[in-house]
Order: structure tokens, then sequence, then C-alpha cells
């Protein structure tokens, strides 16, 4: 299949690299010199115009910063663009009404498409291991599905449109508090006279186990390898994290929910960006709570 692949981050870049590996025909575009260096390198043609790297294709794939740059770009270059037929699959994390608002645009032109946002960080991107949250009608979600998986490990249909979005910062909100907790206890524990690797296999086999322990541990040397032993450089900015959970607010906010500790780690990681710290990995948080 021709796929067409919009923006080559830190995710996208891995991702568009791993439908080369599963056989398909990639035309990736950015603005970037270097991204689009990488993609070369790693089998894909390469464009600067969206509008070019539609010819042809019979899918789109796009990986965006934020709901205005998604909207701009599918209404200006790709609805009218990509050849009629084409599935469109957004994996950008964006607002929940501008997924919904973008994805009846797209109907309205003639295209299926679907809403995918992604979890699993840069390495499962490069790895193909990400696992993705999809909204979308069963129709658009059965033709994504056989692309999305030559991305990642699972591809699970949320529901109808918007649905992956919500999804993805229900499970991000939950990320962020989790870390936070996370973070917290082992700076307790070494406070308490604690040796931290004995305390992670206690509570690594105990009530307290989680994903941000056990696969993602905020402490150098303690655990798997984790960005926390590269200075806390790679995984998931900070920065994200604090996008995430502002997404999540938001939409709080819009559904009434009451999320007071979604709340508080949406506090903490807009003051540890605010400090300069948006570039590290989210675990690294654990600097501001040792203060």
């Amino acid at each position: 299949m021709k796929v067409a692949f919009i923006g080559l981050g830190n995710m996208g870049g891995g991702m568009a690299a791993n439908l080369v590996k599963a056989g398909h025909s990639v035309n990736a575009c950015d603005l970037s010199a270097d991204a689009l260096t990488r993609a070369r390198d790693k089998g894909c043609a390469v464009f600067t115009s969206v509008r070019e790297a539609m010819d042809g294709v019979e899918a789109v794939v796009s990986m965006l910063p934020n709901g205005q740059i998604v909207a701009s770009v599918f209404e200006n270059d790709i609805f009218g663009h990509a050849p009629a037929g084409a599935i469109l699959l957004d994996c950008s994390t964006i607002d929940v009404g501008t997924a919904r608002s973008v994805t009846a645009a797209a109907a309205a032109a003639g295209y299926d498409m679907v809403d995918a946002p992604v979890s699993g960080g840069i390495a499962a991107a490069n790895g193909g291991t990400l696992t993705f949250m999809v909204g979308g009608t069963d129709t658009a979600f059965a033709r994504a599905e056989r692309i999305l998986a030559c991305m990642g490990k699972a591809v699970i249909h949320a529901g109808a449109s918007g649905a992956g979005q919500a999804a993805k910062i229900c499970n991000n909100m939950l990320l962020g508090a989790s870390m936070i907790a996370t973070c917290e206890t082992f700076v307790m524990a070494e406070k308490l006279g604690l040796d931290l690797q004995t305390f992670y296999d206690i509570s690594s086999q105990a009530s307290g186990q989680n994903w941000s322990m056990t696969s993602y541990c905020p402490v150098p040397g303690v655990g798997p390898t984790t960005p926390a032993d590269n200075d806390y450089q790679g995984g998931f900015a900070t920065a994200l994290m604090l996008k995430d959970l502002t997404l999540a607010m938001e939409a709080a906010n819009l559904v009434g929910a009451d999320v007071p500790m979604g709340m508080r780690a949406a506090e903490l990681y807009e003051n540890f960006v605010s400090a300069g710290k948006g570039g590290l990995d989210f675990s690294a948080i654990i600097q501001s709570l040792k203060n």
C-alpha cells in the first residue's frame, strides 16, 4: 500500500520507518530537513509539501503537534488532494471536539477517517510496539487496523469518532498522577532509610505495584532501564505530559468530571515545565519532589 505520513517528529519518524519495514511505500512529509534525511535513510520518499505527498496514496497518517494544526492541514492540504477513497488516520493527541469536527469534515468530503492517538513513547514508536486507541466507524476502523498494526502491538477500537482521543487523555491523566505518586513514594522511602532497590523488590510484588514503577521506574539504577538511567533524556517529554494533562482538564470541565488527582498532577507538571524542565522525561518530576 502507498501511504502518506505527515509529521516526522520524535514519534512520527519511527512510525513511518515501521510502515516501510512492513512493506508499504511511504511518502514522508515534514518541514524539517533533518527529519526528512532520516526518513529518506529509512526508505521513505520525502516531501516538504503535504499536497505533493498525496500523489497516488491509499492512506494518509498524520502525527502533528496540536488540534489547530491538524484541522488546518486536513482542511487545506488533504481533503480534496488525497485520492478519493483514501483512508485517513490522525495519530496526533488533540482535543476530542477537534477530532470529531475534522472527522465530520472528512466524511463530508467523502473520506473514511479515524482518530488513533498512541501510547508508548519514542522507544515504542521506533520498535513498533505502540498501543493505538481508535475512534471511528466500524468500517473506518477495519480499514485502519491493518495499517496501525504495522506500527503497534495493540490496536483497540475505543468507539465512535473522538473516542480514541478520550481514551488517550484519560489514560495519560492516570499515568501522570501515578508517576507522581510513584516518585513521592520513592522519595519518602529513601528518607525513611529504606534501600530503594529493596523497596522496589517489595512494592513491585505487592499491592502498590504499578506501571510507572515496574516498567518506567523514575529512580536511576532501580528496575529496568528507563530514561532515569540516562539523566532523564529521551522517553516522553514533560512538556508533552503537560499538554495531555491540559487536554484532560479541559475535557473534565466540559463534562463536569471531578478529577482532583488529575488537577493536582497538572499543576505539578506545569510548575516543573515553568522551571525549564519541559524537555526532560516526565519521570524527572522526582527531582522537584526531592526538594
